[in-house]
């Protein structure tokens, strides 16, 4: 069972190298796609089956004995991840298909999209699955690439300038990270996690608070966690919508993963709880009033991404077992409902040709199926009762109760107001784009059934294919909800591996530190 986990970052990056050598056969480069991603879905079922029932897997690469050589570790944590990241990648891609034959009327370059696509589910799944600092580094660069290339698609001047600051924020991450990995193995002797784990506890208090915050800082860029956050609303609003869903369900969430193993692997405890707590708050209520003030949905959306973010940044600073659980439930939950909401906005921009509010109205009675298919995501990120963005924000405020100091307090406080305004936002969409009146001039011909003038202006149908891959994405999200039970008693076991050594011995063993 081991010998499975190098598959899902072979299988991608064996598609990609396919898919580049077929850039005129575009149905090939499709189909090759969706059997790489349907084959890593597996993959990674396979491995949160075995290790929920086994333990955790750990594979040295290169049959280097341990604790050399390069090793990839599988738990329950980041094999949820990994299945719930590589179900969203596939909805976006074949989502992706249906608006190729517009692209390619663009002069958009969408023969090297498949497998700079792939590329980039590889780097998730490395980063997912690495058992060290540097193959962890690794798995972030091959995002870098790999996202810079799909956020510049088109060369229009808005994405390469938000390319730019993309690609300077991520480089200025990357080399701290770099300068980070080098202190550590400068104090320690090695980068692999699980001897870290038996080795930073040695150091001396003020040497471990600074290599704690060189780690910390390094992750929080990557996952926007503000103050270190302005650049994601500014960047994943001008690419197309695929790419914008993947950006915002995945990449931000490889630096929460990342965060979790520092706090409970490398430095597990109460360390810097006071300072996360902060951050927390800051971020979810910063966030959700950049949100409110918006009038663009794509905008709206990155923005509470960001408010969101702080949820998880809140449970991992709880750093109980109940915080944890939620932490780990939420980012499944928000990994998927963030992707559906900007695979739905893509499909706004078609119907109603605009993504912003002052543009939009009526689109409730001019097509339902969006209405319905923008609905239910909406109110699960808000945290409507009883879906399963209500079921992880109870639990992290329980987590918090549970801690119980003022501050943790406070941030209960902060979260729940948080979630009234997500409302809020969430509600503005509503109204002036689905309740609306549109202010087109075609607006009475479409609201009583001239659907023939839908491609007037820059109206576009929505392809059968988009839309089915939306609506697969919804009743995902909605499975969250359906079979909640066993996914939250699935994410407390997974909360309950970070703080034993299951994982110290499934990568070790018997091996000294």
């Amino acid at each position: 069972m081991n010998n499975l986990l190098p598959v899902p970052v072979l299988l991608t990056i064996f598609g990609a190298g396919v898919a580049l050598a077929l850039p005129r056969r575009p149905r090939l480069q499709r189909a090759v796609s969706v059997l790489c991603l349907s084959g890593v879905i597996v993959v990674a079922a396979i491995l949160m089956w075995h290790t929920d029932q086994e333990g955790p897997l750990a594979l040295w690469m290169g049959d280097w004995p341990a604790p050399l050589g390069i090793v990839l570790v599988a738990d329950r944590l980041s094999a949820l991840m990994l299945l719930v990241a590589s179900v969203v990648a596939l909805a976006v891609l074949v989502f992706s298909t249906g608006a190729e034959h517009d692209e390619q009327r663009r002069d958009i370059p969408v023969s090297i999209y498949h497998p700079t696509f792939l590329l980039l589910i590889a780097g998730v799944s490395n980063a997912f699955l690495a058992g060290d600092l540097f193959n962890l580094f690794v798995g972030f660069e091959i995002l870098l690439f790999a996202s810079y290339v799909l956020l510049t698609l088109g060369g229009t001047a808005d994405r390469i300038r938000a390319g730019t600051t993309y690609i300077i924020v991520s480089l200025l991450s990357s080399s701290l990270f770099l300068i980070s990995i080098a202190s550590i193995y400068a104090a320690t002797g090695t980068v692999n996690m699980a001897q870290l784990s038996q080795r930073l506890g040695d150091l001396s208090e003020p040497v471990q608070l600074l290599l704690h915050m060189l780690l910390l800082v390094t992750f929080c860029i990557k996952a926007a966690v503000f103050p270190l956050s302005a650049w994601l609303p500014d960047s994943y609003p001008t690419a197309p919508a695929p790419v914008t869903a993947v950006f915002a369900g995945l990449l931000t969430k490889v630096g929460v993963y990342a965060i979790i193993r520092t706090q409970t692997l490398l430095f597990p405890g109460e360390h810097l709880t006071n300072l996360l707590l902060v951050a927390g708050l800051l971020t979810m209520i910063i966030g959700i009033l950049g949100a409110v003030a918006q009038t663009e949905i794509k905008r709206m959306l990155s923005f509470t991404l960001v408010s969101h973010l702080g949820y998880m940044i809140f449970g991992i600073a709880v750093a109980n077992p109940a915080g944890l659980a939620a932490t780990i439930f939420y980012t499944a939950h928000h990994i998927t409902i963030q992707a559906t909401l900007f695979l739905v906005t893509g499909l706004i921009e078609r119907r109603g040709g605009s993504s912003a509010l002052d543009n939009l109205g009526g689109l409730a009675k001019v097509s339902p199926v969006l209405a319905f298919l923008f609905f239910l995501p909406a109110m699960n990120l808000a945290g409507i009762p009883p879906m399963s963005g209500f079921i992880g924000k109870l639990g992290l405020m329980q987590g918090g109760a549970e801690l119980g100091t003022p501050l943790a307090w406070v941030v209960v406080v902060g979260g729940i107001v948080t979630s009234l305004l997500t409302l809020l936002a969430m509600a503005k969409v509503w109204n002036r784009a689905f309740w609306g009146t549109s202010p087109s001039k075609h607006d009475d011909e479409e609201l009583h059934g001239a659907v023939a003038d839908d491609l007037s202006g820059d109206r576009r149908p929505m392809p059968p294919l988009m839309v089915g891959a939306t609506g697969a994405l919804v009743l995902f999200s909605l499975s969250l909800t359906f079979f909640a039970g066993p996914l939250y008693d699935y994410t407390g076991r997974a909360a309950a591996n970070l703080t034993d050594q299951s994982y110290v011995r499934a990568v070790l063993g018997e091996v000294q530190p």
